[in-house]
């Protein structure tokens, strides 16, 4: 009997023993020292200082903390210095305790603190990049509770590629039973195609033939399947699974996932080789609301017309009016102004930003000068790293006017000219890949495809046919001086591979559309920006990965870029939070996406605009911001809006009684004036318009917030300081003191300074944990004389 205490002690020991181990860690976990890169503003140096890394370690020494723990440690501050960083990157990576971090953010000098972190390839990348991974086991999160499986995200687009491995369904619970589309049949699509991921395929092509005359079914499916590649994409983008080892072409190798990889997907076919037909697309949205789906992804649209005219306008809102969450493509017109598609405010418009991976290739010229670019090329090494090639370019000296011959359209090269040299190429009029191809039949050997005005530094990488870089307008520009000065005039091409970490990122897209929203001003668009350039998802294999008939190549994946990428983006955000947040609203999901993003890149700066590099982009770029799908999850606060809402809104806009009537028949809709003016919409964004009359110099908005956060929050309001017009807000504090407490605010504008641009800034809410943003832009209008 005696042993037995001591069975016992020998148990307790341990316990005891970790229980101390476990005292003393926390109470020195403040000191555990990590790596962290400590981004510094190399021009800030001051004068005290001969060089800058003696200015980095007195930065760093200046946040270090003296204890005795620390005393040994001290002795020399320069060996936490572990690297020193003067070109691509100015700064220390140092050995820092958390606390130390945090003091050294503060410190003159220091642009930002980014933790070390661990890298793993990927494909999409763009998961990663929106903070969505890792997909662990036993992580308290969305991500990994399954709960998106309840959620069903239509897809209006070119259809599906059932067999892909990103709709496999192992794993997945039962369709719900709450699910009430088909699984219709056609040439090369059966019963069996659809599963637990593909719930649902339908087509649509009653008005394409109506217009165009009965589908070629030699040409193209008459039935879901996919040959164009686009449908596959943006449905993978939204739900794709899980899928390790994806690339296209040995690019982008890694793992591939949709943004909600446990929804589930109804594919909606409405787009054929002849175009997309809006009676289709209208029906395609009506089928999919009695279907049942949660989240509309829509990457198509065309030129904006009044809110009664546009057919994807007037079928979302009833789609909105039944619960069902829109998102939309904002289209590939920018960057001119005014360029948007989809902007009806119960639609979020979403634009194209890039991630922080590209697929760098280089120019390597005659004269020694290289030019970075970018190139998908993967195939026979027609040019040889180790040899200089004639360049080719048939474009003069003049700028402004289209020349055929300059951006290479079929049948203006001349074999006897171009045969065995790079040709240069300049962007326009054809598809990017097709230049390539009628440089090849010419008989050149590359290609050098370089930007215009219009496309500014953006570089979009392709699938090419030949060899073949894409390079920005500046060095375009040096390139064709250089051919055009010298007769001589050679280069050779190298490609480069996969590379993450590009820094800026991200960067608002050239070719995205841009506002303002001319449909109505008082509302901002697009609404944020996405993922959309360069993002690799699954892929027809019924078509190669440049698009182009002669491509024969055939792909399980493939990389393309456009607003159509990075709406999907949204759309399967928009299911995470519909499935962690079910009885929210469209226009508080809506919310949740727009005060939640964000305006710096990974470099701390606003965000920048491809298309003009000096300067950074703004609100009609890239609207509320950058989604941010973690934070979106929890928002705090959101701006609820009621079907009626709109429709009051839909009442300010001098619309008929029966162009108001297409809106308000479904639940027999009529003015209820709520609103004073259309700003007035309780819309996430504040968009001001002063008219041309200058006696009218104050004016008042009003907006009301739900507290989706603790039960009891106070939040303090921070707003932008403006050139033209002071700013007030009543009241300054919001006390919330339940869950779903409503509360109002107005914000009164008056004129000082009548500006001839419009004017950008911020509504901040703020809680301490929550920071609910509002973009602001003031416009002038200007007197027509």
């Amino acid at each position: 009997m005696a042993k037995t205490p001591m069975k016992n002690m020998s148990c307790i020991i341990p316990i005891i023993t970790y229980l101390l181990f476990i005292t003393l860690f926390s109470a020195n976990a403040q000191f555990v020292k990590k790596t962290y890169l400590v981004q510094m503003d190399k021009a800030a140096m001051p004068k005290a200082f001969s060089n800058h890394l003696d200015w980095y370690s007195s930065t760093v020494k200046s946040a270090l903390l003296t204890t005795s723990l620390e005393s040994s440690d001290m002795k020399n501050e320069e060996e936490r210095i572990i690297y020193s960083y003067q070109n691509a990157f100015h700064g220390v990576a140092a050995k820092l305790s958390k606390e130390e971090a945090e003091r050294l953010e503060d410190q003159e000098g220091v642009v930002a603190i980014f933790p070390e972190r661990k890298y793993q390839l990927h494909t999409t990348r763009s998961p990663e990049f929106l903070g969505l991974e890792p997909l662990s086991k036993g992580t308290d999160s969305i991500f990994s509770e399954n709960l998106d499986n309840d959620v069903i995200v239509g897809v209006l687009d070119t259809g599906i590629w059932p067999e892909s491995e990103s709709f496999n369904d192992t794993g997945m619970k039962p369709v719900p039973s709450y699910w009430k589309g088909a699984c219709e049949i056609g040439r090369g699509f059966t019963k069996q195609h659809c599963n637990k991921k593909i719930i649902g395929a339908r087509v649509f092509y009653h008005g394409y033939e109506a217009a165009i005359g009965k589908i070629n079914e030699s040409r193209e499916h008459k039935s879901p399947r996919d040959q164009d590649g686009h449908g596959t994409h943006t449905a993978a983008t939204v739900a794709g699974s899980v899928v390790h080892g994806a690339n296209l072409l040995g690019y982008a190798y890694g793992t591939a996932r949709g943004m909600a990889p446990g929804a589930r997907i109804a594919a909606y076919k409405v787009c054929w080789i002849g175009g997309c037909f809006s009676s289709d697309i209208l029906s395609a949205i009506d089928k999919a609301v009695s279907d049942g789906v949660h989240v509309l992804s829509i990457s198509l649209g065309g030129g904006v017309s009044s809110y009664s005219h546009d057919s994807i306008s007037t079928a979302a809102f009833g789609a909105m009016e039944r619960g069902v969450f829109i998102s939309c493509s904002a289209g590939n017109a920018g960057p001119s102004p005014a360029s948007l598609a989809n902007v009806s405010p119960w639609i979020t418009t979403v634009g194209a930003s890039t991630m922080d991976r590209d697929f760098p290739a280089q120019v390597k010229l005659g004269n020694g000068k290289n030019l970075s670019g970018a190139s998908l090329y993967k195939g026979p090494n027609t040019v040889s790293t180790e040899k200089q090639y004639s360049l080719v370019y048939l474009g003069g000296n003049s700028s402004g006017t289209l020349n055929p011959k300059a951006m290479c359209l079929e049948g203006t090269l001349d074999p006897q000219v171009v045969k065995g040299k790079i040709v240069i190429c300049e962007r326009g009029i054809s598809p990017r890949v097709q230049k390539g191809h009628v440089v090849k039949n010419a008989g050149g050997v590359g290609m050098i495809l370089t930007n215009t005005e219009t496309n500014g530094e953006e570089l979009v990488a392709d699938c090419h046919l030949l060899p073949a870089v894409a390079i920005g307008e500046k060095d375009g520009k040096d390139l064709k001086n250089y051919v055009l000065t010298n007769k001589n005039a050679t280069a050779t091409l190298s490609f480069l591979g996969t590379r993450l970490g590009i820094r800026p990122s991200p960067v608002v897209a050239a070719f995205s559309s841009r506002g303002p929203n001319f449909l109505s001003l008082e509302v901002l668009k697009p609404d944020l920006v996405a993922p959309g350039v360069n993002i690799l998802a699954a892929w027809s294999e019924d078509v190669g990965p440049s698009g182009l008939a002669i491509d024969q190549r055939r792909v399980k994946f493939s990389i393309v870029s456009g607003t159509s990428m990075s709406c999907p983006h949204v759309s399967g955000v928009a299911a995470l939070i519909k499935a962690k947040h079910p009885q929210w609203s469209p226009a508080a999901i809506k919310s949740a996406l727009m005060t939640t993003a964000y305006v710096v890149d990974n470099t701390m700066k606003p965000l920048k605009d491809a298309s003009n590099a000096e300067k950074p982009s703004n609100p009609y770029d890239h609207g509320a911001g950058h989604i941010n799908p973690t934070k979106a999850l929890d928002p705090g606060l959101v701006y609820d809006i009621k079907p009626q809402d709109y429709f009051d809104f839909l009442c300010t806009q001098n619309l008929t009684p029966n162009q108001l009537g297409v809106f308000g028949k479904y639940a027999n809709r009529s003015c209820a004036h709520s609103l004073a003016s259309p700003g007035d919409l309780n819309y996430p964004a504040i968009s001001l318009v002063f008219a041309e009359n200058k006696s009218i110099s104050v004016m008042t908005v009003h907006r009301t917030v739900t507290n989706v956060g603790p039960d009891v929050s106070k939040y303090h309001v921070l707003v932008s300081v403006f050139k033209g017009a002071s700013v007030k807000v009543e009241p300054e504090t919001l006390n919330f003191t339940r869950k779903y407490q409503k509360l109002s605010y107005k914000v009164t504008f008056t004129t000082k300074t009548r500006q001839t641009q419009p004017e950008f800034g911020d509504l901040v809410w703020k809680d301490g944990v929550h920071s609910v943003r509002s973009p602001v832009v003031i416009t002038w209008l200007t007197p027509i004389v």
